[in-house]
Protein backbone atom coordinates (compact mmCIF):
# COMPACT_ATOMS: atom_id res chain seq x y z
CA UNK A 1 0.00 0.00 0.00
CA UNK A 2 1.32 3.44 -0.73
CA UNK A 3 1.98 5.58 2.42
CA UNK A 4 -0.03 8.56 1.23
CA UNK A 5 -2.97 5.89 0.98
CA UNK A 6 -2.22 4.74 4.37
CA UNK A 7 -1.75 7.95 5.80
CA UNK A 8 -5.52 9.42 4.40
CA UNK A 9 -6.77 6.31 5.98
CA UNK A 10 -5.35 6.34 9.13
CA UNK A 11 -6.92 10.20 8.89
CA UNK A 12 -10.42 8.57 8.61
CA UNK A 13 -10.17 6.13 11.39
CA UNK A 14 -9.12 8.67 13.60
CA UNK A 15 -12.47 10.55 12.98
CA UNK A 16 -15.55 9.58 14.99
CA UNK A 17 -17.65 9.06 11.95
CA UNK A 18 -18.88 5.62 10.87
CA UNK A 19 -20.06 4.25 7.56
CA UNK A 20 -21.69 1.53 5.47
CA UNK A 21 -19.69 0.98 2.16
CA UNK A 22 -21.69 -0.83 -1.28
CA UNK A 23 -19.00 -1.86 -3.90
CA UNK A 24 -21.04 -3.03 -7.31
CA UNK A 25 -18.09 -2.85 -10.80
CA UNK A 26 -15.07 -1.95 -9.10
CA UNK A 27 -13.51 -0.25 -5.87
CA UNK A 28 -12.86 -3.24 -3.82
CA UNK A 29 -9.13 -1.68 -3.36
CA UNK A 30 -10.91 0.72 -1.46
CA UNK A 31 -12.23 -2.06 1.02
CA UNK A 32 -9.11 -3.50 1.42
CA UNK A 33 -7.00 -0.88 1.72
CA UNK A 34 -9.34 0.67 4.70
CA UNK A 35 -9.55 -2.42 6.52
CA UNK A 36 -5.48 -3.02 6.28
CA UNK A 37 -5.16 -0.01 8.21
CA UNK A 38 -5.46 -0.59 11.95
CA UNK A 39 -8.36 1.00 13.36
CA UNK A 40 -11.09 -0.06 10.41
CA UNK A 41 -13.64 -1.41 13.13
CA UNK A 42 -14.30 2.54 14.11
CA UNK A 43 -14.68 3.46 11.03
CA UNK A 44 -16.31 0.46 9.12
CA UNK A 45 -19.70 -0.52 9.85
CA UNK A 46 -20.33 -3.13 7.20
CA UNK A 47 -19.97 -3.61 3.61
CA UNK A 48 -21.62 -5.20 1.00
CA UNK A 49 -19.97 -6.44 -2.13
CA UNK A 50 -23.36 -7.74 -4.09
CA UNK A 51 -21.66 -9.03 -7.65
CA UNK A 52 -24.65 -10.97 -8.88
CA UNK A 53 -27.57 -9.69 -9.60
CA UNK A 54 -29.62 -11.23 -6.71
CA UNK A 55 -27.88 -10.17 -4.37
CA UNK A 56 -28.14 -6.59 -5.87
CA UNK A 57 -31.85 -6.45 -6.38
CA UNK A 58 -32.12 -8.02 -2.76
CA UNK A 59 -30.34 -5.18 -1.23
CA UNK A 60 -32.18 -2.43 -3.21
CA UNK A 61 -35.97 -4.54 -2.49
CA UNK A 62 -36.30 -4.26 -6.27
CA UNK A 63 -34.94 -4.66 -9.63
CA UNK A 64 -33.11 -2.34 -11.18
CA UNK A 65 -33.45 -0.76 -14.75
CA UNK A 66 -29.99 -0.41 -15.03
CA UNK A 67 -27.33 -1.42 -12.63
CA UNK A 68 -24.72 1.06 -13.34
CA UNK A 69 -26.23 4.43 -13.33
CA UNK A 70 -26.44 7.50 -11.21
CA UNK A 71 -29.81 6.74 -10.14
CA UNK A 72 -28.89 3.24 -9.10
CA UNK A 73 -25.94 4.12 -7.22
CA UNK A 74 -27.91 7.08 -5.02
CA UNK A 75 -30.47 4.25 -3.97
CA UNK A 76 -27.98 2.12 -3.37
CA UNK A 77 -26.23 4.71 -1.07
CA UNK A 78 -29.87 5.63 0.48
CA UNK A 79 -30.42 1.74 1.60
CA UNK A 80 -26.48 1.89 2.35
CA UNK A 81 -27.02 4.97 4.49
CA UNK A 82 -30.38 3.61 6.52
CA UNK A 83 -28.31 0.26 6.91
CA UNK A 84 -25.51 2.29 9.14
CA UNK A 85 -28.52 4.12 10.76
CA UNK A 86 -29.40 0.43 12.58
CA UNK A 87 -25.72 -0.46 13.20
CA UNK A 88 -24.33 2.72 14.17
CA UNK A 89 -23.71 4.35 17.32
CA UNK A 90 -26.63 7.05 18.02
CA UNK A 91 -24.01 9.76 19.22
CA UNK A 92 -21.51 9.26 15.83
CA UNK A 93 -21.86 10.95 12.77
CA UNK A 94 -22.99 8.67 10.19
CA UNK A 95 -23.47 7.84 6.25
CA UNK A 96 -23.77 5.72 3.59
CA UNK A 97 -21.58 5.03 0.48
CA UNK A 98 -22.29 3.07 -2.69
CA UNK A 99 -20.24 2.55 -5.77
CA UNK A 100 -21.39 0.76 -9.14
CA UNK A 101 -19.41 1.20 -11.88
CA UNK A 102 -18.36 -1.08 -15.63
CA UNK A 103 -14.63 -1.41 -16.21
CA UNK A 104 -12.65 -3.50 -18.21
CA UNK A 105 -12.91 -6.93 -18.65
CA UNK A 106 -12.33 -10.29 -20.38
CA UNK A 107 -13.86 -9.29 -23.24
CA UNK A 108 -15.05 -6.61 -24.82
CA UNK A 109 -17.61 -4.25 -23.53
CA UNK A 110 -19.92 -2.32 -25.75
CA UNK A 111 -20.43 0.20 -23.36
CA UNK A 112 -18.66 3.04 -21.54
CA UNK A 113 -16.16 2.46 -18.71
CA UNK A 114 -18.30 4.50 -15.93
CA UNK A 115 -18.64 5.19 -12.20
CA UNK A 116 -20.86 6.61 -10.03
CA UNK A 117 -20.21 6.95 -6.49
CA UNK A 118 -22.36 8.70 -4.31
CA UNK A 119 -22.18 9.62 -0.46
CA UNK A 120 -25.71 10.46 1.72
CA UNK A 121 -25.50 11.70 4.95
CA UNK A 122 -28.87 13.22 6.77
CA UNK A 123 -27.93 16.44 5.20
CA UNK A 124 -27.08 15.86 1.96
CA UNK A 125 -26.27 13.79 -1.36
CA UNK A 126 -22.85 14.01 -3.08
CA UNK A 127 -22.43 12.47 -6.40
CA UNK A 128 -19.14 11.76 -8.11
CA UNK A 129 -19.50 10.46 -11.97
CA UNK A 130 -16.44 9.36 -13.79
CA UNK A 131 -16.47 8.79 -17.68
CA UNK A 132 -13.20 7.16 -18.48
CA UNK A 133 -11.40 6.60 -21.84
CA UNK A 134 -12.18 3.21 -22.96
CA UNK A 135 -9.14 1.19 -23.95
CA UNK A 136 -6.44 3.60 -22.00
CA UNK A 137 -6.14 1.67 -19.28
CA UNK A 138 -5.86 -1.69 -17.96
CA UNK A 139 -8.52 -3.36 -15.48
CA UNK A 140 -6.19 -3.11 -12.76
CA UNK A 141 -5.44 0.89 -13.26
CA UNK A 142 -8.89 1.29 -13.56
CA UNK A 143 -9.88 -0.24 -10.04
CA UNK A 144 -7.40 1.47 -8.29
CA UNK A 145 -8.17 5.25 -9.44
CA UNK A 146 -11.90 3.90 -8.58
CA UNK A 147 -10.86 2.94 -5.24
CA UNK A 148 -8.31 6.34 -4.74
CA UNK A 149 -11.65 8.49 -6.00
CA UNK A 150 -14.02 6.22 -3.33
CA UNK A 151 -10.89 6.89 -0.53
CA UNK A 152 -11.23 10.45 -1.29
CA UNK A 153 -14.65 10.88 -0.92
CA UNK A 154 -14.56 8.68 2.54
CA UNK A 155 -12.48 11.52 3.08
CA UNK A 156 -14.20 14.77 2.11
CA UNK A 157 -17.56 12.79 4.35
CA UNK A 158 -15.24 13.07 7.64
CA UNK A 159 -14.57 16.27 7.27
CA UNK A 160 -10.74 15.79 6.23
CA UNK A 161 -8.78 18.30 3.63
CA UNK A 162 -6.49 15.68 2.58
CA UNK A 163 -6.69 14.02 -1.45
CA UNK A 164 -5.11 11.47 -3.17
CA UNK A 165 -4.35 12.48 -6.31
CA UNK A 166 -6.41 11.37 -8.60
CA UNK A 167 -4.54 10.37 -12.45
CA UNK A 168 -6.88 11.46 -14.78
CA UNK A 169 -6.32 11.55 -18.54
CA UNK A 170 -7.45 14.88 -20.54
CA UNK A 171 -10.35 12.81 -22.52
CA UNK A 172 -11.66 11.41 -18.99
CA UNK A 173 -14.83 13.39 -17.19
CA UNK A 174 -15.04 13.70 -13.32
CA UNK A 175 -18.48 15.61 -12.77
CA UNK A 176 -19.64 16.12 -8.70
CA UNK A 177 -22.79 17.19 -7.60
CA UNK A 178 -24.11 18.11 -4.25
CA UNK A 179 -27.89 18.02 -3.17
CA UNK A 180 -28.51 20.11 0.44
CA UNK A 181 -31.72 18.91 2.40
CA UNK A 182 -30.52 21.14 4.88
CA UNK A 183 -30.88 23.91 2.88
CA UNK A 184 -35.12 23.32 1.93
CA UNK A 185 -35.55 22.36 5.84
CA UNK A 186 -34.12 25.55 7.49
CA UNK A 187 -36.27 27.71 4.58
CA UNK A 188 -39.05 26.02 5.68
CA UNK A 189 -38.62 26.49 9.13
CA UNK A 190 -38.65 30.14 8.41
CA UNK A 191 -41.30 30.19 7.33
CA UNK A 192 -39.99 31.10 3.30
CA UNK A 193 -42.13 28.13 2.02
CA UNK A 194 -44.59 25.27 2.94
CA UNK A 195 -43.25 22.28 2.09
CA UNK A 196 -40.66 20.45 0.28
CA UNK A 197 -40.16 16.80 -0.78
CA UNK A 198 -36.97 14.30 -1.18
CA UNK A 199 -37.16 11.43 -3.94
CA UNK A 200 -36.48 8.04 -2.78
CA UNK A 201 -33.31 8.15 -4.76
CA UNK A 202 -31.98 11.27 -2.88
CA UNK A 203 -33.08 14.21 -5.57
CA UNK A 204 -35.32 17.00 -5.25
CA UNK A 205 -39.09 16.20 -5.33
CA UNK A 206 -40.71 18.43 -7.73
CA UNK A 207 -43.14 21.00 -6.62
CA UNK A 208 -44.69 20.70 -9.64
CA UNK A 209 -45.93 17.54 -9.13
CA UNK A 210 -48.88 16.83 -6.36
CA UNK A 211 -48.51 13.27 -4.49
CA UNK A 212 -51.64 11.21 -5.32
CA UNK A 213 -51.69 9.61 -1.90
CA UNK A 214 -50.04 10.79 0.74
CA UNK A 215 -48.92 8.68 4.46
CA UNK A 216 -48.38 11.50 7.11
CA UNK A 217 -46.95 10.88 10.47
CA UNK A 218 -44.33 11.81 13.00
CA UNK A 219 -41.85 8.66 12.19
CA UNK A 220 -40.25 8.59 15.08
CA UNK A 221 -39.31 5.70 14.64
CA UNK A 222 -40.12 4.82 11.43
CA UNK A 223 -41.58 1.31 11.61
CA UNK A 224 -43.40 -1.62 9.67
CA UNK A 225 -46.48 -0.68 10.97
CA UNK A 226 -45.91 2.58 8.46
CA UNK A 227 -44.42 0.34 5.75
CA UNK A 228 -47.19 -2.59 5.94
CA UNK A 229 -49.93 0.31 5.65
CA UNK A 230 -47.96 2.25 3.17
CA UNK A 231 -48.01 -1.12 0.97
CA UNK A 232 -51.74 -1.81 2.22
CA UNK A 233 -52.93 1.60 0.12
CA UNK A 234 -50.67 1.01 -2.65
CA UNK A 235 -52.87 -2.29 -2.93
CA UNK A 236 -55.76 -0.74 -2.31
CA UNK A 237 -55.46 2.40 -4.63
CA UNK A 238 -52.94 1.06 -6.95
CA UNK A 239 -50.75 4.17 -7.08
CA UNK A 240 -47.21 5.28 -4.98
CA UNK A 241 -47.67 5.97 -1.45
CA UNK A 242 -45.40 9.19 -0.49
CA UNK A 243 -44.74 9.94 3.01
CA UNK A 244 -45.21 13.34 4.57
CA UNK A 245 -43.41 14.31 7.63
CA UNK A 246 -44.96 17.46 9.63
CA UNK A 247 -42.52 19.76 10.51
CA UNK A 248 -44.89 21.47 13.28
CA UNK A 249 -47.60 19.54 15.37
CA UNK A 250 -50.43 20.48 16.81
CA UNK A 251 -49.65 18.39 19.92
CA UNK A 252 -46.01 19.05 20.36
CA UNK A 253 -43.34 21.78 19.68
CA UNK A 254 -42.16 22.23 16.54
CA UNK A 255 -39.02 19.99 15.31
CA UNK A 256 -35.70 21.52 14.88
CA UNK A 257 -33.86 21.24 11.69
CA UNK A 258 -31.67 18.12 12.92
CA UNK A 259 -34.42 16.40 13.80
CA UNK A 260 -36.13 16.65 10.48
CA UNK A 261 -33.18 15.90 8.97
CA UNK A 262 -32.64 12.64 11.07
CA UNK A 263 -36.62 11.67 10.87
CA UNK A 264 -36.50 12.37 6.83
CA UNK A 265 -32.96 9.93 6.03
CA UNK A 266 -34.96 7.37 7.43
CA UNK A 267 -36.87 6.70 4.13
CA UNK A 268 -33.57 7.03 2.10
CA UNK A 269 -33.21 5.14 -0.97
CA UNK A 270 -37.29 3.24 -0.26
CA UNK A 271 -39.98 5.92 -0.38
CA UNK A 272 -39.99 9.90 -0.99
CA UNK A 273 -40.56 11.77 2.02
CA UNK A 274 -42.00 15.11 1.94
CA UNK A 275 -42.00 17.82 4.88
CA UNK A 276 -44.49 20.28 5.29
CA UNK A 277 -45.70 22.99 7.95
CA UNK A 278 -49.09 21.90 7.93
CA UNK A 279 -49.96 20.62 11.08
CA UNK A 280 -54.01 19.51 10.49
CA UNK A 281 -55.25 17.92 7.48
CA UNK A 282 -57.38 21.20 6.33
CA UNK A 283 -53.85 22.34 6.34
CA UNK A 284 -52.20 19.56 3.98
CA UNK A 285 -55.84 19.33 2.15
CA UNK A 286 -55.11 23.07 0.77
CA UNK A 287 -51.13 22.00 -0.26
CA UNK A 288 -51.70 18.63 -1.69
CA UNK A 289 -55.62 19.31 -3.31
CA UNK A 290 -56.88 15.87 -4.18
CA UNK A 291 -54.90 13.59 -2.42
CA UNK A 292 -55.77 10.65 -0.82
CA UNK A 293 -54.36 10.74 2.86
CA UNK A 294 -53.75 7.07 4.33
CA UNK A 295 -53.85 7.26 7.90
CA UNK A 296 -54.42 4.69 11.11
CA UNK A 297 -57.64 4.58 13.14
CA UNK A 298 -56.90 6.78 15.85
CA UNK A 299 -55.88 9.63 13.68
CA UNK A 300 -59.37 9.36 11.56
CA UNK A 301 -61.26 9.61 15.13
CA UNK A 302 -58.73 13.06 16.10
CA UNK A 303 -60.08 14.56 12.55
CA UNK A 304 -63.67 14.29 14.23
CA UNK A 305 -62.45 16.02 17.67
CA UNK A 306 -63.70 19.84 18.22
CA UNK A 307 -60.30 20.31 20.49
CA UNK A 308 -58.39 20.63 16.72
CA UNK A 309 -60.64 23.12 15.90
CA UNK A 310 -60.33 25.82 18.51
CA UNK A 311 -63.10 23.68 20.29
CA UNK A 312 -65.31 25.39 17.41
CA UNK A 313 -67.87 22.31 16.15
CA UNK A 314 -68.85 24.78 13.56
CA UNK A 315 -65.03 25.19 12.14
CA UNK A 316 -64.74 21.41 12.35
CA UNK A 317 -67.34 20.93 10.18
CA UNK A 318 -66.61 23.86 7.59
CA UNK A 319 -62.73 22.56 7.71
CA UNK A 320 -64.41 19.41 6.83
CA UNK A 321 -66.17 20.89 3.86
CA UNK A 322 -63.46 22.39 2.36
CA UNK A 323 -61.72 19.10 2.52
CA UNK A 324 -64.14 18.06 0.54
CA UNK A 325 -64.20 20.59 -2.29
CA UNK A 326 -60.49 20.42 -2.77
CA UNK A 327 -61.49 16.68 -3.51
CA UNK A 328 -59.27 14.95 -0.77
CA UNK A 329 -60.18 11.55 0.60
CA UNK A 330 -59.04 9.42 3.86
CA UNK A 331 -58.08 5.58 3.39
CA UNK A 332 -58.20 4.40 7.12
CA UNK A 333 -56.83 1.25 8.90
CA UNK A 334 -57.64 -0.11 11.94
CA UNK A 335 -55.02 -0.46 14.99
CA UNK A 336 -55.44 -2.00 18.28
CA UNK A 337 -56.28 0.74 21.12
CA UNK A 338 -55.19 0.93 24.66
CA UNK A 339 -57.77 -1.41 26.15
CA UNK A 340 -56.62 -3.97 23.53
CA UNK A 341 -59.85 -3.91 21.46
CA UNK A 342 -59.07 -4.11 17.37
CA UNK A 343 -60.87 -0.65 16.11
CA UNK A 344 -61.46 -0.19 12.76
CA UNK A 345 -63.32 2.79 10.38
CA UNK A 346 -66.29 1.56 11.24
CA UNK A 347 -66.09 2.66 15.51
CA UNK A 348 -65.25 6.13 14.06
CA UNK A 349 -68.03 8.25 14.96
CA UNK A 350 -68.75 10.95 12.20
CA UNK A 351 -71.75 13.16 10.58
CA UNK A 352 -73.23 10.93 7.33
CA UNK A 353 -72.40 13.79 5.23
CA UNK A 354 -68.14 13.10 5.07
CA UNK A 355 -68.98 9.70 5.45
CA UNK A 356 -68.27 9.49 1.33
CA UNK A 357 -64.59 11.38 2.18
CA UNK A 358 -63.65 7.68 4.05
CA UNK A 359 -62.80 4.65 2.98
CA UNK A 360 -61.40 1.13 5.18
CA UNK A 361 -58.01 -0.71 4.27
CA UNK A 362 -59.37 -4.28 5.34
CA UNK A 363 -57.85 -5.96 8.57
CA UNK A 364 -57.37 -9.01 6.42
CA UNK A 365 -55.17 -6.57 4.08
CA UNK A 366 -52.91 -4.84 7.04
CA UNK A 367 -52.92 -5.28 10.96
CA UNK A 368 -49.78 -4.42 12.84
CA UNK A 369 -50.04 -4.25 16.15
CA UNK A 370 -46.99 -2.07 16.92
CA UNK A 371 -46.36 1.62 18.86
CA UNK A 372 -43.90 4.12 17.92
CA UNK A 373 -43.93 4.79 21.81
CA UNK A 374 -42.89 1.49 22.51
CA UNK A 375 -40.22 1.79 20.19
CA UNK A 376 -38.82 4.28 21.62
CA UNK A 377 -39.66 3.25 25.47
CA UNK A 378 -37.35 0.01 24.22
CA UNK A 379 -34.72 2.25 22.04
CA UNK A 380 -35.38 0.21 19.15
CA UNK A 381 -34.27 2.01 16.31
CA UNK A 382 -37.67 1.13 13.84
CA UNK A 383 -37.32 -0.48 10.47
CA UNK A 384 -35.29 0.30 6.94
Amino acid sequence: MKSEVRHLIQAIHDTPHQLMLVIAGAGHSALSCLLDVAGASRTLLEALVPYSQASFDDFLAHQSEQYVAGQTARLLAGRAYTRARQLGAADKPLFGIACTAAIATDRPKRGEHRTHIVRWQPDGLAQYDLLLEKGARTREEEEALISELILNVIAESCGLDRRLPLRLLPSDHLTVEHYSYRDPTQTLIAGESHYFGIEADGLPYPMTTLPPVILSGAFNPLHEGHLGMAQAAESVLNQPVVFELAAVNVDKPPLPVDEILARTSQFAGRYPVLVSDAPTYIGKARLYPGATFVMGYDTAVRIFAPRYYDHSVDQMMAALDEIKALGCHFLVAGRVDDQGVFRSLADVAMPTRFASLFSPIPETLFRRDISSTTLRATSQRGDR
